[in-house]
C-alpha cells in the first residue's frame, strides 16, 4: 500500500501547485499593481505561506539535536534559509505599497512663481573615466532646459585635456591638491568653492558616465515645493547592457538587473517614506546639505548615508520614478562584482556607524528598519544562494542529511510558497523575476559580496573606495577564469556526486528514502544554474548600437542626386543604411533627423546598403550626443519578453563562444 499512498500524496501536492499556478494566470487580470489593497493581499498570502514553510522546515525536516554532523549541517543550512526568508518577509511588507509622484511634479512645476528660478549647481565628479565617457555627460548636462544652472566638472584625475575641454564648452573645471575622502571629499571641495562665491539653491549630482535628459531639473525641482523635502532621487537607466544581459545574449529580451530595484522597490520604499539616495541623478537642497555638513565621508556608500543624515535632521528623501538620465552600466563582470561588493561594504559601514539601526540617533523607526532590511539583504541573500549549491554535496559525498523530507511535502510547502511568491513579484513588477536568470545574477557575486558583508560588519573602517571602471576596449572575447572557477568546481562536484549517488550501491545512501529524491532534483536544478553561470563568465565583444530595432527614414546626397534610404544602425561615429547600392569611390552627405546633413565616407558597401563613417562638425557631434543620451524615454528593455528570452538563451547555450 505504501507506494500508492506516497503517489497519492505527491499527486495531491502537485495539484496544489497547479492550482496556485492557475490562480497566477487569473491574478494579473483581477489585481492592479497600483492598488495598496491588492498588493497587500498578494504579499500577505506570500507571508503566510513563508511562515508556514519555515514552521514545517523547523519542526519536520531537521536532524535531531545533538553533536552530530547531520545536526550541524541541517541546522546551519536552515539558519541561512531562515535569515533569507526574514529578508524576503521584510521585502514583502515594503512591496505592499507603492507611490508615483509624476503628477505631483507636473502640478507643482514653477512653484517659485514670478521669482527668479532657483539656481542649481550640477556636480560631475570624475577620476579616471575615458574622454568619450565624459564628453557625452558634459555636453548633455549643458543642454538642460532649466534657465539657471552651472556645470561643475570635479576632476580628481587633474587632467589637462579635461580642463581645456571644459573651458571650450563652457563648463567650470574644479580640482584639488589631493583625493582625500574620495568622491564625497571631491564634492565637498566643490561645496566650499560654491559657498565662497555665493551658495546656489540646489545641488544636482551626476556620475561621470550619466547623461541627464534635458528635462532632468525641470521635473525634479517641482518636488521641492514641500519644504520638508531635502533630496529628490530619480532612477538610473542604462544605454548599454549589463554583463549578465550581454554575456547571455539577453539584451533584447531581459531588462538590466537594476530594473526591479529602481522601477518597483524604490517607489515602494517611497510609499513608506524610506526611499534613499543612490548618488547619481539626484538633487539635494543646499540648505539641508549645509545643515548636515556636506556629503558624509564615513562610508564608501555616501549616498545612502546622506539620506540618513538628512532624515536625522528632519529632511525627507522622495523618489520620482521617471527616466531622466541614462548612464553606462558596468561592462565587465569584474567591474559589476566590484561595484556590488562596494555597495555591500558601504551598507555594513553604515550599520556599524552613527546612523546604524541601534545607534543613539534621531532616526525614525522606519529608517532603522530600512537599514536593517538592507543589512539582511546583503548578509543573508547571497550567503544562502551560495549555500544552496554547496550543501547538497554534503549528502552525496558524506551521507549527511540536509533536508529530511518527502517530495510530496516539499511540493506542498515549498512549491506552493515559491509559486505564489513568484506570481506576486511578477504581478507587481510586470514579469521581471525570472528563475535561473535571477539565480545567476545573485550567484555571480555571492562569494565576494558575502565576504564584503561580514568583513564590513566585523571591521567597518579602513577600506579604500574602489572606483568602478567604465569604458575601455571591449572588442575581444574574454573568459573570466578566476570568476568562473568556483562554479566549474561546484558543477564538477555536483555531477560526480550525482553519478556516485545514482550508479554506486556503496554510495547511494538508499536509507535516506524520499529525501534522496529531493536532493536529486535539487542537484539537477543546480547543474542547470551553474551551467548558465559559467556561460555568463564568457564576456562577448561589445559595440555601441542605436536604432537597431527602430529603422528611420533619411536622405542621402551623392553629388547632385538625392535618394531616400533607411538608417538601420547609428552610433556616434558610424551609420548603417539600406535601401540602395552605394559606391565607395566618392564622399556622400546624409541628413539625420535632429542633427542635420553630415559628411560621410562609404565603407563596406553591399547590394542593399553600406556602412558610413561619419565626419561631423563639432556642433553636429554635440547634436548626435544629445540625441542619443539627453532625449527620449528609457533606453533598452524595461520589461521581460519571455518568448524572446527563451529563444535568446537557447541560442546562447548553443554557441558558448558567442560565434
Amino acid at each position: 500500500m505504501f507506494p500508492f499512498v506516497y503517489l497519492s500524496e505527491t499527486g495531491s501536492s502537485f495539484m496544489r501547485v497547479v492550482l496556485v499556478i492557475g490562480a497566477g494566470a487569473v491574478v494579473p487580470l483581477l489585481f492592479s499593481r497600483r492598488s495598496t489593497w491588492h498588493r497587500s493581499f498578494l504579499f500577505s498570502v506570500a507571508s503566510v505561506l513563508a511562515v508556514r514553510y519555515l514552521w514545517w522546515r523547523a519542526t519536520e525536516t531537521l536532524a535531531p539535536a545533538g553533536i552530530t554532523w547531520d545536526c550541524i549541517v541541517s541546522w546551519s543550512f536552515f539558519a541561512l534559509e531562515a535569515a533569507a526568508a526574514v529578508s524576503s518577509l521584510s521585502s514583502f511588507v515594503i512591496l505592499a505599497r507603492t507611490r508615483d509622484r509624476k503628477q505631483e511634479a507636473t502640478d507643482n512645476a514653477g512653484w517659485w512663481g514670478d521669482d527668479k528660478p532657483p539656481r542649481v549647481a550640477v556636480l560631475i565628479a570624475t577620476y579616471n573615466e575615458d574622454r568619450n565617457v565624459l564628453e557625452r555627460t558634459i555636453i548633455g548636462a549643458l543642454a538642460l532646459d532649466h534657465p539657471n544652472f552651472d556645470i561643475l566638472v570635479l576632476d580628481d584625475g587633474r587632467r589637462d585635456w579635461l580642463k581645456e575641454f571644459c573651458q571650450m564648452r563652457g563648463a567650470r573645471y574644479v580640482t584639488r591638491d589631493d583625493n582625500k575622502g574620495a568622491k564625497a571629499g571631491n564634492m565637498n571641495n566643490a561645496l566650499r568653492v560654491l559657498e565662497k562665491e555665493g551658495a546656489p539653491d540646489f545641488i544636482a549630482v551626476l556620475d561621470a558616465d550619466f547623461v541627464p535628459h534635458r528635462n532632468f531639473l525641470s521635473r525634479t525641482l517641482p518636488l521641492f515645493h514641500d519644504r520638508s523635502v531635502g533630496l529628490v532621487q530619480t532612477p538610473q537607466h542604462f544605454f548599454n547592457a549589463d554583463p549578465i544581459q550581454h554575456n547571455l545574449g539577453l539584451s533584447r529580451s531581459y531588462p538590466d538587473e537594476q530594473r526591479f530595484f529602481f522601477d518597483h522597490l524604490q517607489p515602494s520604499r517611497d510609499a513608506w517614506g524610506i526611499a534613499f539616495c543612490c548618488g547619481t541623478s539626484s538633487v539635494v537642497r543646499w540648505s539641508a546639505l549645509s545643515e548636515v555638513g556636506g556629503f558624509p565621508s564615513d562610508s564608501i556608500t555616501e549616498d545612502f548615508l546622506l539620506t540618513l543624515v538628512l532624515q536625522d535632521r528632519g529632511h525627507r528623501t522622495v523618489y520620482l520614478n521617471e527616466p531622466l538620465s541614462e548612464g553606462l552600466a558596468p561592462e565587465g563582470l569584474k567591474e559589476y562584482i566590484t561595484q556590488r561588493s562596494r555597495w555591500c561594504l558601504g551598507l555594513m559601514q553604515i550599520a556599524r556607524g552613527r546612523m546604524g539601526p541601534l545607534a543613539p540617533n534621531r532616526l525614525r523607526l522606519r529608517d532603522r528598519w530600512s537599514v536593517a532590511d538592507s543589512v539582511l539583504y546583503w548578509t543573508a541573500t547571497f550567503a544562502f544562494r551560495l549555500a544552496a549549491f554547496v550543501y547538497p554535496l554534503f549528502y552525496w559525498f558524506f551521507n549527511i542529511t540536509v533536508v529530511d523530507a518527502s517530495v510530496a511535502d516539499v511540493v506542498s510547502y515549498f512549491g506552493v510558497y515559491f509559486a505564489w511568491t513568484l506570481i506576486s513579484l511578477n504581478v507587481v513588477s510586470g514579469g521581471l523575476v525570472v528563475p535561473i536568470v535571477n539565480d545567476v545574477s545573485q550567484l555571480l557575486g555571492a562569494i565576494p559580496i558575502t565576504r564584503a558583508a561580514w568583513t564590513g560588519l566585523v571591521q567597518p573602517k579602513g577600506h579604500p573606495f574602489s572606483v568602478t571602471a567604465k569604458g575601455g576596449d571591449r572588442s575581444q572575447v574574454v573568459v573570466q577564469w578566476h570568476i568562473m572557477a568556483p562554479f566549474v568546481a561546484l558543477y564538477a562536484l555536483t555531477m560526480v556526486g550525482l553519478l556516485i549517488g545514482v550508479l554506486s550501491d556503496s554510495f547511494a545512501f538508499n536509507s535516506a528514502g524520499a529525501g534522496k529524491t529531493v536532493i536529486l532534483f535539487w542537484s539537477f536544478y543546480n547543474l542547470v544554474v551553474l551551467s548558465v553561470t559559467a556561460l555568463a563568465c564568457i564576456e562577448l565583444p561589445r559595440r555601441e548600437r542605436h536604432l537597431d530595432e527602430a529603422p528611420e527614414r533619411a536622405k542621402i546626397r551623392m553629388g547632385d542626386e538625392v535618394h531616400r534610404i533607411w538608417i538601420v544602425g547609428l552610433t556616434q561615429n558610424t551609420v548603417r543604411v539600406r535601401g540602395m547600392r552605394l559606391s565607395d569611390t566618392e564622399p556622400v552627405e546624409i541628413e539625420i533627423d535632429g542633427v542635420g546633413a553630415i559628411r560621410a565616407v562609404v565603407s563596406s558597401p553591399n547590394d542593399d546598403g553600406a556602412r558610413l563613417l561619419l565626419e561631423p562638425t563639432p556642433q553636429q557631434y554635440d547634436a548626435l550626443l544629445r540625441r542619443f543620451y539627453a532625449t527620449g524615454d528609457a533606453p533598452g528593455v524595461t520589461q521581460t519578453r519571455y518568448r524572446g528570452l527563451v529563444a535568446d538563451l537557447a541560442r546562447r547555450l548553443s554557441s558558448p563562444a558567442g560565434d
